[in-house]
Parts: structure tokens; sequence; C-alpha cells
């Protein structure tokens, strides 16, 4: 029988349409972007087909794409590239439960002499935009928040960070992590008033190793990479031609599906809580407005055990889920979004996350239930 896999937050099977886009570019149609020979220009038309595809899939200009390896290297260059971009002095403001490659850009900034503020929830798990109101000062670069948490699923309040900024005349750049929003939720540049969008291929059936940064307009941004000027001078090196494609046509397929991924992950959401409810030792942990969770990330605090051995003994019996983010996993370190959320350290350590796709089925959610049931009656007696 074939393992159910629900750790989608983590990475998506690489879907049909993105594998199809690609398998010319990786035989007869290979060539560098930058010649100008026959090769070359096929390649970069299908390099500007994909930039026109995601810019499509968030409504930006596709001049204004900028291809990177990946939403670690997007979310690097919009917080970097902004807050060395700006001259002087500098603060710079990111939010709680930020992805651990945004904390690291921001510890690198300290590292540099800015002065770096990290925001707080409230005591109902929303963010607490009255502490950012009083953090923000006239030397803050860049404020950086996830449109919605890797590990738990809450979608922060983007346009309202993007309205306080406005209304406190506040010349900050707002980044936004937006990777585990794509395909997920409706995704606006525009309405969500964000400077920069950073997105990852392979959560949206794309491949891995693909991202990109997307800029509300021409900014000044400090590249991470120099050379060859590729990416309008914002991202050198040669285009992964094979890899962007398969992201177009996977944000391509991703913005087309929404509304139908939207409602279906929905639907999953409500079969996982109500088939979790009799199940003892295991609680949902849902953080802030439970209207505002992306419906495919539902994060659970499991009693007794570790949740990696929780982890363990599902994936043994064919049932494959998350613990927190898979980065943090690997690092074996407790995440900051845990204590940010009010978890104490034995708290953060059984914390598991399931995250569905449209393309789940009852049937394995059902499944799933069934195992999570077994394993946690196999614990308790332990």
């Amino acid at each position: 029988m074939e393992p159910i896999y629900l750790d989608h937050a983590a990475t998506t099977p690489l879907a049909d349409e993105a594998r199809e886009a690609m398998l010319p570019f990786l035989g007869a149609a290979w060539g560098n972007p930058s010649s100008v020979h026959r090769r070359g220009v096929a390649a970069r038309e299908a390099v500007d087909r994909a930039r026109a595809q995601v810019a499509r899939a968030v409504g930006a200009d596709p001049r204004r794409v900028v291809f990177t390896s990946g939403g670690t290297e997007a979310n690097n260059l919009g917080v970097l590239g902004a807050a060395r971009g700006a001259r002087g002095d500098g603060a710079v403001w990111v939010g709680p439960t930020e992805h651990a490659c945004v904390r690291a850009a921001a510890a690198a900034l300290e590292r540099e002499g800015l002065r770096v503020t990290r925001g707080a929830l409230r005591v109902d798990g929303e963010l607490d935009l009255d502490a950012l109101d009083r953090a923000l000062v006239p030397e803050t670069r860049v404020v950086a928040l996830m449109l919605v948490s890797n590990e738990l699923g809450t979608i922060h309040p983007v346009s309202c960070v993007a309205a306080l900024l406005r209304a406190r005349g506040s010349r900050a750049h707002l980044h936004v992590d937006a990777v585990q929003a794509l395909g997920k939720l409706p995704l606006s540049l525009e309405e969500l008033g964000a400077d920069t969008l950073a997105l990852s291929a392979h959560k949206v059936g794309g491949p891995q190793g693909v991202g990109a940064l997307v800029l509300a307009r021409e900014l000044e941004l400090e590249p991470l990479l120099h050379g060859g000027g590729q990416e309008g001078g914002l991202r050198s090196g040669t285009e992964n031609v094979a890899g962007i494609v398969g992201f177009g046509a996977a944000a391509e397929r991703a913005a087309r599906e929404q509304e139908d991924a939207l409602r279906r992950l929905g639907e999953l959401r409500t079969q996982l809580l109500a088939g979790l409810e009799p199940i003892e030792g295991v609680h949902p942990l849902v953080i802030g407005d439970p209207t505002r969770q992306q419906p495919g990330i539902l994060a659970l605090r499991v009693e007794g055990a570790p949740a990696e051995v929780w982890l363990h003994h599902l994936d043994a019996r064919g049932v494959v889920v998350g613990a927190g983010s898979a980065c943090q996993a690997n690092k074996r370190e407790l995440s900051p979004t845990f204590a940010a959320a009010g978890l104490d350290e034995q708290q953060a350590r059984q914390v598991l996350r399931l995250s569905t796709a449209a393309s789940t089925t009852p049937q394995e959610v059902e499944r799933a239930l069934a195992t999570i049931d077994e394993v946690a009656r196999e614990l308790s007696r332990l």
C-alpha cells in the first residue's frame, strides 16, 4: 500500500505539467539564455515565458520577477538586499514566526551593526501590531513578515502592516515570505502592499532548487551574487532553464486551480479536526484567529513522547508527517515560532505538522487518522 504523504508544506511531488514543460530543456533544447545564437534565444524565450507565468500568479509585472535558487535565496535577497541597499544607520524588524532563512538574514545584519527587533504575538496568538508600531523608527530599513507560518499555518495580516507603514510615513521596505501561500490562498502583490515577495517552486508542484523574488516596482536592492548581471543585475549566474520552466508551469497550474484547492483543503482540514477530536493525547494547535489559517497546514501537540518519536512510529506505518519546519527539524533545534506562540520547551518538542494538498483524498485522511489513533494508544501504553 502506498504511503500517505501529509508533509506537503515541506515539499510537494513534481506536477505532470511541470515535468512535461521541463523535459525538452533537459534534452535537445538545452542552451544558455545569455547566448545570442538560436539555442540561446530559445532558452531566453522559455525563461521569459516562465517569468510571465509566475508574474500572473501573483499579479505582478513580469519584468519584476527575479529567479533564484529557491525560497531561501529569495528571502535573503529581499531582506539583505533591501537593508544593504539603504545606506547609513539602520534598523530591521522581523516577524515572530519567520522561517530560519529570514531569521538568519536578520542575524547577519545585526552582526553588521544594524539594530534588529523581533516581533511578538499577542496572548490571543495574533500579531502584535502595537508592538510593531512602537518599534518603528525613522531608520527602519526593512520590515519582514511571512504571509503564512510554515509551522503553524497562521495567516499574518500583511496588508495591515503595509497600511501601518503608510500611515506612519515609513520608508521601510516590506518583504513578505509567501512560500506557503502560493496556490493555497488568493495572492496579489498589490493587495498585500508588499515591496518584495518570496516564492518557492517545490511548494507548488515545481522542481526543487528554484524560487523567485517578485518586486512591486524598480527597487534599489544590493545583489547577493555578482557576475554577468543576469536577472536584471540582481541575481548573476546562468539561469536554471529547466527548473525555471518547471516553476512557470507549476505556478500557472497553482493559480488556475487555487480556488478549487482552497475548497478541497478546507474540507480535508474539517475532516482532520473532526477525526482527531476523540483521539486521546493529540491536540490541534491553532494559534490566532481560527478563521485565518492556511487550511493545508495543521499543527498538533502530542502528549507523552516527543514529536520525533511519533513521527517515526507513523512513518513506519506508512503515514508521512512533519515535526515543525523541515529545516528546523533537521537541526534538532527548538523553533522560535513555538516560543513566540507561548509553548514551553517540553511542549515545543511535542509538535507534529500535518500538511495536505488538493490531491490528498478523504480516504487517505481516514487511514491517517486511524494510524494516529493506533500510535497514540501504543505510546500511551509505553
